[in-house]
This record gives structure tokens, sequence and C-alpha cells, in this order.
């Protein structure tokens, strides 16, 4: 077997400790190798530094997410390093070290592993490393853990500084295989890859063992009766109803998307004594506050309280918050520090309920919560053996108001247009009801999947991305209790419902004589009684939000065009039709607009024209049912095709933010149909 390069041997060591959750935590951390290379320009062998990049994970780190850099030129920034004052400077001199093209950003802890004098090093995040780095005694804990085999090394903010102290700890510690580092985590080294890997691990599962050898039974004291976990279906009953409110509070200063966990490690500390004052505390790595904020908000009435009392009390609680977070950025900004981001929490506890985490789209809330619960783990690990102390309210804002994060979040794209917004499209497992949840999701939009079909919605689901970008829920719109779990799905998963597309329905062509009870009974309760059903759930979701919302309806050139053979379908679009003038005058007031997008000869693609619908209208205008899309065409004024991508387009240009002003709108999207004209 060849050899692997420091690089590839890096990027496999990286994957396997980023793949187990207990080592570090998603995109925490970073891994480096020392190696030698000919320089292509002086033919002579150049030591290189190889290390994980600014933002990458270790799970899924590939080659291209390494910075490389040239050792020389690195060890030689000491003799210019000005102090830790002024080491943020260190980090644009990064990238005067760096060794040919391409390659990731450096990120601040390069020094660290530049400076240690060991072939390979690798810096995590794991929850029983961080409990002994954030006791009280921790320094003396890591004594009894580990002898003489792991050093300590007290809290400093990540950077230059760190480096140093990290090398010369080593230095002086020959015999060490790594450091427990204060109110941070750990830091391990070998002189060949696996040597490292292999004490990385060493220091995970020693630490593990001897939090529960030595730790006590019950860390977090006593459950606090009224605050043990809700049975399950009553718990995500009242996570759907809370989880809208709780958006809306917490997309104060900017919308928010919304994940909710009930895991058996959250519900155990929401349901214990020391809930309150550890919550207080915060958490104490830097890549956990940086996601979870300086504290959560903790709600502090019994598991089983009204939903009405909740919502009132989280409420008050949410404006104290507001104030304290205001009060806590005035205690620590200096002039030159970047402005306040925005007051509202990340994390909301809900006894007996679970935890709703929050960010700027669903993975970045899901890791917020992921975090929690790694914090959670600290807390439990660092009480069972001491008390849980971690970095000062001081140091937290001096992270969390970093110019270097300032700088990173200056760097980082500019949103999607349906960014931070939560979409519900029925019929979505085809056709039309398909091609706009893909567009929408491509906009930026988390999507829920709603179809009667479950494969189908699975598929268009797995399609777009899974259940960061979408989810799938069975629904039959015809069935109240079943809509209202559609709208809860998209609570739970993503926190509420911002924008919902009616475009669940079936066609029926038969003429006045022929049209059976049953076949208008049939389409008026898909079509007009589903989307009724489906807009009055999800406004009652849009409403407790309080951030306004979009109702679209795919009516069809049948709402206002008479066409031969096809009276029940073509009333229920008007119906409709007419129900986005009628929602648009009431719902207004809550700034949810409501707009219609009419299609028509949407053959290709369209699963109403696949069910039997094309055969039926090919017949009625004497045409092949393979011609009925260009039949169509050519009676339009454009002589042109409507696709459901084109439906979805204009689904899209109501929702996008250009036409944020309109409401009680019909678009026409048939290519020009004369007779249907909007009068």
């Amino acid at each position: 077997m060849p050899e692997q390069s420091p690089a590839a041997e890096l990027v496999a060591r990286s994957n396997a400790l980023g793949a187990d959750p207990r080592n570090t935590n998603f995109a925490g951390g970073n891994t480096s190798a020392k190696g030698s290379v000919v320089d292509p320009v002086t033919a002579a062998p150049t030591e290189l530094l190889w290390v994980k990049g600014s933002g990458g994970d270790l799970g899924t780190l590939t080659e291209s997410g390494l910075a490389v850099l040239r050792l020389d030129r690195l060890r030689t920034l000491v003799e210019v390093y000005p102090g830790v004052e002024r080491e943020d400077e260190m980090v644009a001199a990064f990238d005067y070290c760096l060794h040919g093209r391409g390659g990731a950003a450096p990120s601040i802890d390069t020094a660290m592993h530049g400076l240690v004098d060991a072939a390979h090093v690798d810096h995590l995040h794991p929850d029983s490393g961080i409990a002994l780095a954030t006791a009280a005694d921790g320094e003396a804990l890591t004594k009894e853990c580990f002898g003489d085999r792991v050093a300590w090394v007290d809290w400093r903010r990540p950077g230059f500084q760190l480096g140093l102290d990290i090398a010369a700890v080593k230095a002086a510690n020959p015999q060490a295989i790594g450091v427990i580092l204060g109110g941070h985590g750990i830091t391990a080294w070998g002189q060949t890859s696996e040597e490292c890997r292999a004490n990385s691990l060493d220091i995970i599962r020693t630490a593990e063992r001897f939090l529960a050898e030595r730790g006590s039974a019950e860390p977090f004291g006593a459950v606090v009766p009224g605050n043990e976990p809700l049975p399950e279906a009553e718990r995500r009953a009242k996570a759907a109803a809370l989880a809208p409110v709780v958006r809306g509070l917490a997309s104060t200063d900017l919308r928010q998307v919304g994940h909710f966990t009930d895991s058996d490690a959250v519900l155990e500390f929401l349901s214990r004594e020391k809930l309150a004052p550890l919550a207080a505390l915060g958490t104490s790595c830097p890549d956990h506050f940086l996601r979870t904020k300086v504290r959560p908000l903790v709600l502090d009435l019994p598991a089983a309280a009204p939903v009405a009392d909740v919502v009132a009390r989280l409420r008050e609680l949410h404006a104290d918050y507001r104030a304290e977070y205001r009060a806590y950025y005035d205690r620590h900004a200096a002039p030159d520090s970047p402005p306040m981001r925005g007051a509202d929490p990340a994390i909301v506890l809900v006894p007996g309920v679970g935890m709703f985490s929050f960010g700027k789209d669903k993975q970045t809330a899901r890791v917020a919560g992921e975090f929690y619960v790694n914090a959670v783990n600290v807390m439990r690990g660092a009480e069972s053996v001491s008390s849980y102390a971690p970095i000062d309210e001081a140091e937290k804002f001096r992270i969390e108001y970093w110019e270097l994060e300032e700088a990173k979040l200056r760097r980082m794209p500019a949103p999607a247009p349906l960014a931070g917004r939560v979409a519900l499209v029925t019929g979505a497992g085809s056709g039309i009801g398909r091609a706009i949840a893909e567009r929408l999701a491509a906009e930026g939009a988390c999507v829920v999947i709603a179809d009667l079909d479950a494969a189908a919605a699975e598929g268009v689901a797995e399609g777009i991305g899974g259940p960061d970008k979408a989810v799938a829920v069975t629904a039959d719109v015809t069935d109240a209790e079943a809509v209202r779990a559609a709208v809860d799905a998209a609570a739970v998963a993503f926190g509420g419902v911002d924008l919902v597309v009616n475009n669940a329905g079936l066609s029926i062509s038969k003429s006045l004589l022929e049209t059976t009870e049953r076949d208008w009974d049939v389409q008026h309760d898909v079509m007009a009684k589903g989307s009724f059903l489906v807009s009055q759930a999800a406004a009652r979701a849009m409403v407790a939000q309080g951030l306004g919302g979009d109702i679209v309806y795919i009516s069809s050139k049948n709402s206002v065009f008479a066409g031969p053979n096809n009276l029940a379908y073509g009333a229920a679009k008007a119906d409709q039709a007419h129900q986005v003038r009628l929602l648009a005058a009431e719902l207004g007031e809550h700034g949810i607009r409501v707009n219609g997008v009419n299609p028509d000869g949407v053959v290709r693609g369209s699963g109403i024209f696949a069910g039997g619908w094309g055969a039926q209208r090919a017949a009625v205008y004497g045409v092949p049912e393979e011609e009925l899309g260009a039949f169509y065409a050519q009676r339009t004024l454009l002589k042109r095709e409507v696709l459901p991508d084109h439906v979805a387009a204009a689904v899209f240009a109501l929702t996008g933010g250009d036409l944020s002003q309109t409401t009680g709108l019909h678009i026409p999207v048939d290519a020009g149909v004369a007779a249907a004209f909007l009068r």
C-alpha cells in the first residue's frame, strides 16, 4: 500500500475523529500535520504545516479545506509578535506564510499547531475534556485524572499567545501527551498521525471514565415536582403550539429558523433543581456560546401550565432577556466594539417540553441546539466531580464581539431571497407542487413537502437536501386534523410557517349531465375546502408568530374562463380565486399577503394531466393526448407551452420580496389567453 501524503493522513485522521460526537462538536476543533515537500521554485526541501482551515468541519474535511503554510515563516512570526494586546494582528500575518495557491483561510488556532513542537497536533472540544476544563478545581482534577501525562493550561482566548503557552507547556513537560485548556477543550500531539489520534482518544476516554467512576449520581440535583417531562404526544403537541410564538419572539431583531429538541439529556436537565442557576452561568467553550449566546431563556412555569399562561410568561421573560442582553453589551462594549447584533435568545428552555434553538437557517439552528446539549453534558460532568465554573462574562463578551468574528461575518455571502422563511406546499409530491417546492428551496426557504402520496413526498424532500432543507408530511387536505398535523410538523421541524402554497388538486372533465354528485364533492373538497383548511391552520400559526406571511393559491385560468365539460373543476377553482380576495382583505392587518396564480395548459410534468385529465381534455378538443401541450400553446397569444417551472417562478415573484406591497392579486401564467384576461 503506497504511503499517504501528510495531507491525506491528516484528512483521514480528522474524519475519523470528527465522525464521533464524543470527540468534538460540529465544525469545532482543528487538526494539523507537518511534513517536508520539495519547493517547486527552489527545488529544495521545505517544511510545511497543513492545518484545518477556518470554518471547516473535521468529520467532512477534505484536502481543499486545509490551509498550507511554510513552517519557517510561521515560526519567524514569534520574533515580530507585538504582544497579547495586539495579537489579533497575527491572523493577517498568516497569509504571508501560505505556500502555493488555493486552500482554506488559516484559522485563529494556526499558531497553536505551528508552534507546538510535534509533527501532528489535535485540538478538540470533547464534552468530557471541557467538563474538567470548566470545573472549579479543574487543574487539580486534571492532575488526579491523568497524573503528569496531561498538563493544565490556564484559560486564554484563542490566538497567538495561546499557541506560545501550549508550546512552552509541552517543552516543560516532555512526558505529556497533551493538555487540558482551562474553560475550553483539549490539545494532544504525536510524532505520527496514528500516535496523535491515539493520544487524543486516550485523553477523551480517560476523562469519560474518570467522570463516570468518580462523579455523583445526581449532578443536577433533585427533580423539581411539576417539571417532569410530559408524555410524548402531549409534549409534542405543546411544542407545536408554542413553537410559532417562541420563533416570533426569537425573530424580533432578525428572522430566525427554529429547531426543537426533546432528547432525554435535555428533558432531564430541564426537570432538575439546578436548571436555573446553571443556565444563568451560560456556556464556556467559545464554539458553544458563539452559537448559543451568552445564556438561554428559561421558562419558570411547571410543565403542565396552560399554553396561554406559558405564552404570556414567555413574552414577559423575552422582554426581560432583551433588557438584560442590552445591559450585558453596555457593561463590556468598548468604543471600537462591533455594534450589538441582536438581543433575542438563541436557546429557549421549556421544562417538561424541551429546547427550542434558533439560527439563520435550519442547520445553524440545529447545531445551536446540539451545542447546548454539549454544554449540558459539560455541566453534568463538572457538577458531578466539582462545580461548574465557566469563563467569566467579560471574556465571553470579548469573544462574542471579537473583531475577528465580526470580520468573518462580513465575509459571508448575502442571504438568499427566501432565507429564514419556512414554506408549506400542498400537493408537492409531483408536478407543479414539486416545481414550486424545489424553487422555494433553491431561493433559501425551508420547505415542508405535503402530499397524499407519502413516498412521493419523501422523494422530493430527499432530493431537495434532506431534513435541514425539507421535510415530508403525509397530508389529506380534506381532513382538518391532517392539515393541522402538517402545520404542526412545520412548527416542530422549522419553528413555524411563513409561506403557504395551496396547490393540491385534481381534475375531472365531464359535462353537466355526466357530472355526479361525488364528482362535484371531490373537486370542491380537495380544492375549495382543502385550501380553506390549509389557509386557516397556517394563518393561525402566522398570527402567533407575528412575522406576517404569504398565502398563495394555485388557481387556474378556468376560474375566470368558461370552457366546455369543466363544471366541477371550474367552479372549485372560482371558489379558490375568491378565497384569495376574501383572505387578502381579512389577513392584511396581520401583515399576511394572499395572492393567486392562474396557470393554464401545464401538460408536461403535470400530475393532474398525467392522472387522466390530459386524455379527457384531449378528447374534448379532438387532438391526440401527446399533442395536447402544443395544442394549448397554439391557442395562446405567445404561442408558448407553459411548464411547472413557469408557475414556480410566479410563486417566487409573489413571495421573494419584489412584490412586497401586493396582495389580492391573481397572476396569469397561461402564455396569454385573452378570454381569461382579468377585468
